[in-house]
């Protein structure tokens, strides 16, 4: 007799998970950029819209050019963000432990992700989906002001640290050019 394929489905796994410990979860945002501002309250009505998720080891959370619907908050384990060029090279953007954040574009945008994250460890991850962020802004006006200003400090402080690679590379580049064209005598 062959032995049954276990399968693995976020979309299955997640239905049966106990809800994360609240405090927990709290302590958790208050450490994201995102949320500093919101008092104990704020975070109290945020929470609700939270949703928790949990990934193997190797699963995808989203993949490249997937609709952006939503904020990541790692509880624990890693996920690997990579992403893959018109050749099918893929490249690690990064890799994220339990207390960082990604995905935080498409609470602005929603556009298509420019990467996949994929569970490097078994996750346990919170989310916080557009829908719910814009139906908590037009309850809360003056709570969703605080988080859109948290998001706009994270992409610009990215935006400013972007320049200053994009400079690094451009004007060092022709140094490391000239030097690989043998003419660092």
């Amino acid at each position: 007799m062959e032995k049954d394929k276990v399968v693995h489905s976020s979309f299955w796994i997640n239905f049966f998970n106990a809800p994360t410990e609240e405090t927990d979860l709290k302590n958790s945002l208050q450490s994201i950029p995102l949320f500093n501002d919101l008092t104990k309250s704020d975070l109290n009505s945020l929470i609700k819209i939270i949703h928790n998720r949990t990934y193997v080891a190797g699963e995808f959370i989203f993949h490249q050019a997937d609709p952006g619907i939503g904020l990541y908050l790692i509880r624990e384990g890693e996920v690997e963000i990579q992403r893959e060029n018109d050749f099918k090279r893929k490249n690690i953007l990064a890799v994220f432990g339990k207390g960082d954040f990604f995905g935080e574009l498409a609470l602005v945008d929603g556009e298509k992700r420019s990467a996949s994250a994929i569970a490097k460890t078994a996750c346990k991850v919170s989310v916080i989906f557009k829908p719910d962020l814009d139906e908590f802004i037009e309850k809360y006006p003056r709570k969703g002001i605080k988080i859109l200003t948290g998001i706009s400090n994270i992409l610009a402080l990215r935006l400013r640290k972007l320049n200053e690679d994009y400079f690094n590379l451009q004007y060092n580049l022709p140094e490391v050019k000239g030097k690989e064209d043998g003419n660092n005598n």
